[in-house]
């Protein structure tokens, strides 16, 4: 099964901000709406509470060390076991810093936003090693009604 990361994450790697994204990116939404379909989806506790409810279109694992329980979910005490109940082809990592932390050595692709601006934050995307991956432009958005910062796309494949 290929571990698949996506992440937005701003130039100073801020990912979120008192719980919530920093930013409204629709075009980004969409592109991870996309990416994501059809196929599991492992985040941390914390992430899921940001969403606020299990995405359609998707089977929603929540990995916590707490015990966690939630309509339409599947919970996991570790990444390892979100892992082994992901169904599929591929498996999608969304969030939070931890649970990217955790799978970043195990990753096989990141599909990578990068929000073209520094902000504030109190969670961060951890640094990745760039001669470990090839990288492949995936297009680009700009600032407009529905996008508050401009932004580019990338893949990030395991060298």
């Amino acid at each position: 099964m290929r571990v698949t990361i996506i992440v937005a994450a701003a130039r100073n790697n801020v990912i979120g901000r008192d719980g919530a994204l920093p930013w409204k990116l629709s075009d980004d939404l969409k592109r991870f709406k996309s990416l994501t379909w059809g196929k599991p989806i492992v985040m941390g506790r914390k992430t899921f509470e940001s969403i606020g409810r299990p995405l359609p279109g998707r089977t929603s694992i929540v990995v916590s060390r707490a015990g966690f329980s939630a309509p339409g979910t599947r919970a996991a005490a570790s990444l390892d076991e979100a892992l082994g109940m992901a169904e599929g082809p591929e498996a999608m990592i969304i969030g939070g810093a931890a649970i990217f932390e955790a799978a970043l050595a195990r990753a096989d692709r990141i599909h990578f936003t990068r929000v073209d601006a520094d902000l504030p934050g109190d969670v961060l995307f951890p640094n990745i090693n760039a001669s470990d991956w090839r990288r492949t432009a995936a297009g680009s958005t700009a600032v407009c009604p529905r996008n508050d910062y401009a932004c580019r796309f990338f893949i990030l494949d395991r060298l």
